[in-house]
């Protein structure tokens, strides 16, 4: 269901279509790509002028442009779930039962 405000046939409608249609592709569940839509839509429809943006709203670059640049970034690179699953597509043994250092120089040295 799209967020508040949004008309069916908009184009805030189909945005929020397309992007929960990429994220059930990506494999997530209904309720998550329900929610990673919506929260793409808003923040658009904040950065078009709504009266209440917040300032990385308004200030950051368009997450469009953005296309998952700051994906895996940050203190601590990318989460032990998504090491998990790169190992699970390498077919890494025992990645189960590595930490996430483990995890993380199986990927790299599989890739």
């Amino acid at each position: 269901m799209p967020p508040r405000g949004v008309k069916k046939g908009s184009k805030r409608d189909r945005q929020y279509e397309e992007v929960k249609k990429s994220e059930k592709e990506q494999g997530r569940s209904n309720d998550r790509a329900e929610e990673i839509a919506a929260r793409t839509v808003n923040k658009e429809k904040a950065r078009q002028g709504a009266k209440t943006a917040s300032k990385t709203s308004t200030n950051d670059i368009s997450s469009g442009r953005r296309g998952g640049k700051r994906s895996g970034s940050g203190g601590g690179g990318r989460t032990r779930d998504q090491l998990y699953n790169d190992a699970k597509k390498l077919n890494v043994e025992g990645r189960s039962k590595m930490t996430k250092e483990q995890l993380q120089k199986a990927v790299s040295a599989k890739s």
